[in-house]
């Protein structure tokens, strides 16, 4: 499938070239969003997605549950794009990818914790219903601090702007995780 908007291979710009220029060497090619949105955007909007980035080092849960968040919100909305990247930088941290393999089954699966099943359910109630049943949230907060609990709100709804983004424009998977397995095996002679 195609995008809805051709991408921009050649962008206008010392910022924006910049920017290809990044992610080309981050992941092994210029991401589609890049090319798609950002690229007929003003340079702030990337800036944007930039610093919503920087605020994620910033957060205090542990980076596994930050992805498995993440996962769990693009794997709901079926963005095939976000799952993708969010899988690589599993990948890359060298986290247990069963886990990640398993998140569809997070309630049921041995590889949860009670803990990040009670995430697990909140996101999905906010993803899925757009609202929180009280006991879903009593739970939460039997293993989260008010803090941790914010945070996973965010987590949430800035995974929901990159989930629409791309589904907006029929963004799919980059193919990250081949691209990733494929250029480890070649650094290890594996």
């Amino acid at each position: 499938m195609d995008t809805f908007l051709p991408p921009i291979e050649r962008p206008g710009g010392l910022l924006k070239k910049l920017a290809y220029f990044v992610t080309r060497r981050q992941f092994g090619k210029v991401l589609t969003p890049l090319k798609v949105h950002s690229a007929r955007l003003p340079i702030a909007f990337g800036l944007f997605y930039g610093k919503v980035s920087r605020l994620d080092k910033k957060l205090s849960l542990p980076i596994e549950t930050i992805l498995l968040i993440r996962e769990q919100v693009a794997r709901l909305n079926v963005c095939l794009f976000c799952t993708d990247i969010g899988r690589t930088f599993a990948i890359n941290a060298k986290m247990n990818e069963a886990k990640f393999d398993a998140v569809e089954q997070y309630r049921t699966s041995a590889l949860f914790s009670e803990k990040e099943r009670a995430a697990l359910d909140y996101v999905t109630e906010l993803t899925v219903d757009k609202k929180v049943n009280p006991d879903t949230f009593a739970r939460l907060v039997r293993h989260y601090s008010e803090r941790e609990i914010c945070e996973i709100v965010w987590l949430v709804a800035t995974e929901h702007l990159y989930n629409l983004t791309n589904i907006g424009l029929n963004i799919h998977s980059d193919m990250l995780c081949d691209l990733t397995r494929r250029n480890q095996k070649q650094a290890t002679g594996a």
